[in-house]
């Protein structure tokens, strides 16, 4: 028995892929083939390099757009088909409802291409090329270059290499720099202005758990929104929505795979991460834990709860706001998991072991102390600096700027600039007031005065308790001798008398606009006096330890590549295009807690919960549900997977990426991380990162079978190619097949069911001559 139980064994541990490990890493995918390919094909990957990035020949960079600015999305047909996240589309599918027609609310899909609905001012961009410039940049540069003539140079040379990039306007390019200023890339994209929504489900679905289950694994949300992009006939982008624009045809789309995913199962993350500090010094980690991050929370906690009260007594004002409030909810949360997380891996100690560590290589070598020796010393210094001026700078952002009407004002800047300007072009003014009428038109349809109210009183009065007097601006001695202090009653004098409170006011003021008017207005004044304040008195000395900080985190992470050079460094996010891979894992966040890497239809009828609005699932998904409906999207076990983790590095910005299996195959759509793992955009936990992601088949059902959008699913290359890489490797046929023509598919089908029945038959002869003896 024994000699039987460890064969099994033996034979198990050959049959199951070697332990997943987490991979730290946003890589580019310039650099896949030389850095990441040989280790990728270890985990799964079938794909060549070229097939991942190529810059002549279609390959899965041009299926990965930026939309934007802000997401990730991927094609997904050759129509330009193309899907990303819910919250992601949630501005533009809240734009296009009404009380009368709340599709925000009911969710909705296009019948034909006629109903998509355009969103003017959005854009995908598609990159075309990425270029180490480093060289061009940094030429002529020395460690004797003065700070400011450094900073001089490098931004004349970006601007130059990335004019030239653009061709006349042709492309969209500019150059970032990597590794603290060590190295410099240029991203030339092209950028289409014409992106339509094709679909979203109810907000039930895209957003089931709200606040409660946000950053939280399991997960039952059906994070997705559709979208198309056009281009003119010629196939080549616009600037906007024209009336004879057709479907974008994209170079690659990614076939959608209808197999789900196992443990172990390679996965890859295509997209765009917005800002990652991995590079941060303890003394930096120290100032976002004590200073940054509480100030964030408590002024978001406030806004938040004044935005909700008001909209839970009206669905009015809830529309207005729902976008607004699902925003600035992220990253309140997130910075609460943050804060939680540093204290509890002790980050800031790691942080300061690493540095004791490079401190005692650099004093090993005499020229490592002439090319690093001060680094620690200056960014410790410049961070004590900073700690006096860092509350004000938080504040202007999330409690000046976090007013709306301050925030409002604040785009009358320019105009206000030319009026003061007494040589000042007529044809000036005149384009800076037809710019702003645009804005008028955006900011007062989701603008609610009275509540907005609520929140400048609430937060002008944080403001000046929290913020030392010396730095404050003089509009709150203002408060003070003339309102008793109370900035309440400054709220409702400014409220009752600023033209900025009232669209009908701001349109007067903009057809015959006047420097007198405009300098009088106490909503502008209130901008004016915390704008001056800053760019005076806080600004120049933050610039100041900036300075300091640019330099000394140059050497700093110079450093560290130089001493570790056993370890390839990924890049801090910072919004270009780059690839992360691992694998389907599940995970122990705590002693007896332990998580299935999916989740099924049933949570959410185990959640179900019609009088909390965060737990609301729609009628119609119910009966289906319950009635087990799955049609072709259930998984092998007889379920309805809903969501999947993967140990993928990603952060914000890959909300919508593609998780893509290792035959270049869509699998799910990245959305969430988790929330043992909040100090992911400052430290990396190889333990417990998550990426939480949403089954495309569960996608694929909400459209078909929920929301009777059939024609659409059938507009995508659906494929079925049996078990993942990385479970029972298979040859890739994904690349071939997504090229193939209708009929050929046919022929690929048929010859496979002909192979199936042959081999079927032989096994039955098999059978029949074992029984008989033979």
């Amino acid at each position: 028995m024994r000699t039987k139980l460890w064969a099994k064994l033996l034979l198990l541990a050959l049959l199951v892929p070697a332990a997943a490990r987490a991979d730290e890493g946003m890589w580019l995918p310039l650099f896949v083939k030389r850095l990441n390919h040989a280790d990728m094909q270890k985990k799964g990957l079938k794909l060549t390099a070229e097939e991942i990035y190529d810059v002549n020949n279609a390959s899965l960079k041009d299926a990965i757009v930026q939309l934007g600015g802000f997401c990730t999305g991927e094609f997904v047909s050759s129509q330009g088909l193309m899907l990303t996240n819910h919250h992601c589309g949630y501005d533009a599918i809240q734009s296009h409802s009404t009380p009368e027609n709340n599709i925000l609310e009911k969710g909705f899909f296009a019948a034909n291409k006629g109903e998509e609905k355009t969103n003017p001012g959005l854009f995908v961009d598609i990159l075309v090329r990425m270029e180490d410039v480093t060289g061009k940049v940094l030429d002529g540069i020395t460690p004797q270059t003065s700070e400011v003539e450094r900073s001089v140079l490098i931004q004349q040379r970006q601007t130059e290499l990335a004019n030239a990039a653009k061709e006349n306007g042709q492309y969209v390019a500019y150059v970032r720099d990597f590794f603290a200023g060590n190295e410099y890339y240029m991203f030339v994209y092209q950028r289409f202005g014409d992106v339509r929504l094709v679909g979203a489900p109810p907000e039930a679905i895209g957003k089931f758990g709200g606040d409660t289950d946000n950053w939280m694994w399991p997960r039952h949300t059906g994070d997705f929104s559709m979208f198309r992009v056009y281009a003119d006939k010629n196939n080549k982008p616009t600037a906007g929505p024209q009336a004879d624009n057709v479907p974008y045809v994209p170079k690659k789309h990614l076939p959608v795979s209808l197999q789900g995913v196992n443990e172990g199962d390679f996965a890859m993350v295509f997209g765009f991460p917005g800002r990652t500090q991995r590079f941060l010094p303890a003394a930096g980690l120290q100032l976002t834990l004590d200073q940054t991050n509480p100030a964030r929370i408590k002024l978001r906690d406030t806004r938040l709860k004044i935005w909700k009260e008001d909209s839970d007594a009206s669905p009015a004002i809830r529309l207005k706001y729902a976008s607004k409030y699902a925003s600035i909810a992220n990253y309140w949360k997130y910075f609460i998991g943050q804060n939680e997380g540093m204290k509890r891996l002790k980050t800031v100690d790691q942080k300061k072991a690493e540095e004791a560590s490079l401190m005692q290589w650099i004093a090993a070598d005499a020229s490592r102390g002439q090319s690093y020796g001060s680094a620690l010393n200056d960014i410790n210094q410049a961070y004590a600096g900073l700690r006096d001026y860092n509350l004000s700078v938080v504040y202007v952002s999330e409690a000046a700027n976090g007013t709306e009407i301050v925030a409002f004002a604040g785009r009358m800047a320019p105009l206000y600039a030319l009026l003061k300007d007494p040589k000042a072009d007529k044809a000036a003014i005149q384009q800076a007031v037809a710019a702003l009428r645009g804005s008028v038109e955006e900011h007062f349809k989701d603008y609610n005065a009275p509540t907005d109210k609520k929140v400048f009183a609430a937060l002008m009065q944080m403001y000046s308790a929290d913020v030392p007097k010396a730095q404050q601006p003089d509009v709150f001695q203002t408060v003070s001798k003339q309102y008793g202090g109370s900035m309440q009653k400054y709220a409702d004098y400014v409220f009752a008398n600023s033209f900025l409170a009232s669209k009908a006011k701001t349109e007067a003021f903009l057809a015959a606009p006047t420097l007198a008017k405009l300098e009088n207005d106490p909503g502008f004044k209130t901008w004016n006096s915390v704008q001056r304040n800053y760019s005076q008195n806080i600004l120049p000395r933050v610039q100041g330890y900036q300075a300091t900080l640019a330099r000394a985190n140059r050497a700093y992470v110079a450093a560290l590549r130089a001493k570790n050079t056993d370890k390839v460094y990924s890049p801090d996010a910072n919004s270009t295009l780059r690839l992360s891979y691992g694998s389907v894992r599940d995970y122990s966040p705590r002693d007896a807690v332990d998580y299935k890497f999916y989740t099924t239809a049933q949570g959410i009828l185990d959640k179900e919960d019609n009088t909390n609005p965060e737990f609301v699932v729609p009628k119609k998904e119910s009966e289906l549900l319950r009635a087990k409906d799955y049609g072709r999207f259930a998984d092998k076990d007889g379920t309805l997977h809903v969501a999947f983790t993967t140990d993928n590095d990603i952060t914000g910005g890959n909300s919508g990426s593609p998780v893509i299996n290792g035959r270049g195959e869509l699998v799910g759509i990245a959305f969430d991380g988790n929330w043992e793992a909040m100090t992911g955009d400052l430290a990396y936990d190889k333990d417990l990162k998550r990426c939480i992601n949403v089954d495309i088949r569960y996608v694929l059902w909400c459209v078909e079978k929920l929301g009777g959008g059939k024609a659409i699913v059938d507009e995508m290359t659906l494929v079925n190619n049996g078990p993942n890489p990385g479970v029972a490797p298979q040859a890739n046929g994904s690349a071939l097949l997504n090229q193939l023509g209708d009929a050929d598919k046919l022929k690929v089908k048929a010859d496979e069911d002909s192979r199936k029945v042959k081999v079927k038959k032989k096994k039955g002869k098999e059978k029949e001559a074992a029984e008989a003896g033979m």
